[in-house]
């Protein structure tokens, strides 16, 4: 008897790495393939305790995704996530979501396996229905800054579909809503990186547009214990995995500058093109058919999440320099 084998491409990002180590908790081999382009080896090192149940490869998987040896599941959690990435890497962003979904379709396709795909909520885009079930469409702009992600994503949902229907391959589709906790970057953009570092740093906050805008946050180990029971479940997808718990950004800089205890100022700057307005999942299928649903309270996640950032007291000069996107 063997222990199953995962493969996780952008495992060494911030939720590829947590997701390596739940995996790793619940018996298996783990092989986590990153580009460090928004990861970093640092964010498994401590992972070398399970020694060689747990291997860590450098390789781009737009490129291609050869693995020696059985492998029992797939997970594709390789991409830029954070606009500042991916606006900044579009044709990267674009070929992760296109031949990178190719190429972790075929391997998994090739080995018998179970194929994750990890999507997002951004596949609905800017919404017209509130809060977002998995039968709503979405509303993108397919020719919009933004759209280098959300319709790599989509892109990459339809070819999931396509091997499913046509080839047989056991796929499933999660679709993640924002997500935060220890191991994000504090520069990577994102509202609570920004927030956080800019009020420990007692800069000031940066709010895109008035601030009423929404987002529904979840802490890292609700959404890692929400994929690991999807991935083995059998079921299609695609299943939204995230907090119905919606704030506005203006609220959510607030609290964090309370939870702070700071004195930054909150300034406003221009809002993104495309920034969608609200933010919800609907998450009647996971509670159903999963049994799952957030644990980790609101506060609770800000202070953990904080606690991270806090520990590794960037300068205040950088973070001046950090505007938050959501």
């Amino acid at each position: 008897m063997r222990n199953r084998r995962a493969v996780v491409t952008g495992g060494a990002g911030f939720v590829g790495s947590h997701l390596c180590e739940r995996l790793l908790h619940d018996g298996y081999e783990v092989l986590a393939v990153d580009n460090f382009v928004t990861g970093s080896p640092a964010n498994v090192a401590h992972l070398s305790g399970f020694g060689s149940r747990f291997d860590l490869v450098e390789a781009d998987v737009s490129e291609e995704l050869v693995v020696a040896g059985p492998v029992d599941l797939v997970m594709h959690f390789a991409s830029p996530a954070s606009p500042i990435d991916y606006l900044q890497l579009p044709v990267e962003t674009m070929k992760v979501g296109s031949a990178g979904t190719f190429n972790a379709l075929d391997l998994a396709r090739r080995e018998g396996a179970r194929f994750m795909l990890a999507s997002t909520s951004e596949s609905y885009g800017d919404p017209l229905v509130h809060p977002q079930p998995e039968h709503y469409w979405g509303n993108v702009n397919p020719v919009g800054p933004r759209a280098v992600y959300d319709e790599a994503k989509r892109f990459a949902e339809a070819a999931t579909a396509s091997y499913r229907r046509s080839l047989g391959t056991d796929t499933v589709i999660l679709r993640i809503f924002n997500t935060h906790g220890p191991r994000m970057r504090p520069n990577d953009g994102r509202a609570i990186p920004a927030f956080a570092t800019q009020a420990l740093a007692g800069v000031p906050m940066t709010v895109a547009g008035d601030g009423s805008q929404t987002r529904s946050i979840i802490f890292v180990t609700d959404l890692v214990e929400g994929i690991v029971r999807l991935a083995a479940s059998g079921l299609p997808g695609p299943v939204n995995i995230g907090n119905p718990y919606e704030v506005s950004m203006l609220e959510l800089a607030e609290r964090i500058r309370d939870l702070c205890a700071s004195r930054s100022e909150i300034v406003f700057v221009p809002r993104p093109q495309d920034d969608p307005s609200v933010r919800r999942p609907d998450i009647t299928v996971a509670r159903r058919e999963l049994g799952w649903e957030p644990v980790v309270g609101y506060e609770d996640g800000l202070r953990q999440t904080i606690a991270y950032f806090a520990s590794l007291a960037p300068a205040p000069a950088e973070v001046e320099r950090v505007a938050a996107h959501v």
